[in-house]
């Protein structure tokens, strides 16, 4: 009658927060289900399923990928982040992103070159169908 529940250990997993805090310097990879708040700094590549959040102390400079990332500090490298990419109004982003979403308030500075992956499927989809169309016209 009633169903038995089994947790799914990598869904709780990605419910984890880690925390580098501030004076604190991280050097190397970090490979992680959970997610992250940075509020010291980290000096490599981070890779995870969850949420990166640099706060208002934070400084990355490397490699970031995640699913969703919140920008309060600073961050220098290369960014992807598969679905929204938040930038608060003191953050400093310089370097390569790409993102589904992003969200920019004013007073954040961002110099970096930003490609959306939404817009690239749906210039695919688009020159998909002028191929079929022409293939349906021949």
């Amino acid at each position: 009658m009633f169903k038995d529940k089994k947790n799914n250990p990598t869904e709780d997993l990605r419910k984890e927060q880690n925390k580098i805090a501030q004076g604190t310097t991280f050097k190397g990879e970090i490979f992680s289900q959970g997610s992250f708040r940075i509020e010291g700094t980290v000096e490599g590549s981070l890779t995870t399923k969850g949420k990166v959040v640099i706060g208002e102390t934070g400084f990355v400079k490397g490699n970031i990928d995640c699913q969703y990332a919140d920008i309060e500090g600073k961050f220098s490298g290369s960014m992807k982040v598969n679905a929204t990419l938040s930038l608060k109004a003191k953050s400093h982003v310089e370097g390569e992103v790409v993102t589904e979403k992003l969200a920019v308030e004013p007073g954040a500075i961002f110099n970096a070159t930003c490609a959306m992956k939404g817009v690239k499927k749906l210039n695919e989809t688009t020159s998909e169908k002028e191929k079929s169309k022409k293939e349906q016209t021949a």
